[in-house]
C-alpha cells in the first residue's frame, strides 16, 4: 500500500517540535511526519521545561506536537503554557487519552487539533493538512460536547488561559505554598510587583483569595477533566 502524500495544494509546514518523553514514539512519529507530510526539520523535547526553553529562543517551529502526560507537568495546564509560548503556532495534541471529554477540553484549552496516539498514518496526514490550512482537526469518531454538557473543569481552563506567562508562573509558585516575599526572591522581582500580579490573577480567575486561585489551578488537572483518578 502506498504511503499517503501531503496535498500539493496545501500550505507547507516545514518544521516541527515534538514534545514527548518516549524516545521510541518520537522516532516513529518523526518517520511518519517525514513520510506523509512536508515536514523535514524536526526537534524533540522530553519535558515541558525543555520545550518552553526552545520556544523562548524565538526560533519557533511551524507546529508543536504535544503529549499531555509529561514527567514535569500534570494536566492541561501544560498545554496552556505551551500555547502561550508558541504564540500563533498551532499545537497538535497526540495522546493515548483520547475520549471525547479530553479532546473537547484540549480544544478549549487552545489546542489546534487532537490525534489519538496510535492513529494510522492517513489520520496524521489529514491532521497536518488541516493545520496547514488554518483549520482545527478532530479525529474520526469524535462527537463534539456542548458547553453545558462538558466537564466542570473547562471553565477554569478558559480562565487560566487568560493569564500571562509571568502570572502563570506566579500562580504555580502560589500553588507550592510560597508567600509573596518568597515569590519575589525566586523571580528576582519586587514584592510590590508580585502583589500587583496576584491581584490581576485573582481578577482574571474571578476569585477573592489565594486559596480559591489554587483550587482553580487544581481543577485543570487530569483527575478533574476526566471522571476518574490517574496514577500518581
Amino acid at each position: 500500500m502506498t504511503s499517503p502524500q501531503p496535498s500539493s495544494s496545501a500550505p507547507k509546514l516545514r518544521t516541527a517540535l515534538i514534545v514527548d518523553d518516549h524516545p521510541l514514539f518520537c522516532d516513529a512519529l518523526t518517520m511518519t511526519l517525514r513520510l506523509c507530510t512536508s515536514i523535514t526539520d524536526i526537534r524533540t523535547a522530553e519535558r515541558l521545561s525543555a520545550a518552553l526553553e526552545m520556544l523562548e529562543t524565538g526560533d519557533l517551529p511551524d507546529v508543536v506536537v504535544l503529549d499531555l502526560n509529561l514527567p514535569d507537568v500534570r494536566g492541561l495546564d501544560g498545554l496552556v503554557r505551551i500555547c502561550k509560548a508558541a504564540k500563533d503556532i498551532p499545537v497538535l495534541i497526540v495522546s493515548s487519552m483520547a475520549d471525547n471529554r479530553m479532546i473537547a477540553s484540549s480544544l478549549r484549552a487552545g489546542a489546534a487539533g487532537f490525534v489519538p496516539k496510535h492513529s494510522q498514518r492517513d489520520v496524521f496526514q489529514r491532521a497536518f493538512e488541516a493545520l496547514a490550512n488554518g483549520e482545527r482537526f478532530t479525529p474520526p469518531g469524535y462527537v463534539p460536547i456542548e458547553p453545558d454538557q462538558s466537564d466542570a473543569g473547562e471553565a477554569p481552563l478558559e480562565r487560566l488561559s487568560l493569564l500571562t506567562k509571568q502570572q502563570a508562573r506566579i500562580l504555580e509558585l502560589i500553588c507550592e505554598g510560597k508567600l509573596n516575599k518568597q515569590i519575589a526572591y525566586d523571580l528576582s522581582i519586587a514584592e510590590t510587583t508580585v502583589k500587583a500580579h496576584v491581584t490581576a490573577i485573582m481578577r482574571k480567575l474571578g476569585v477573592q483569595s489565594r486559596t480559591q486561585a489554587v483550587l482553580i489551578a487544581q481543577s485543570a488537572r487530569f483527575a478533574h477533566v476526566l471522571h476518574q483518578g490517574e496514577p500518581q
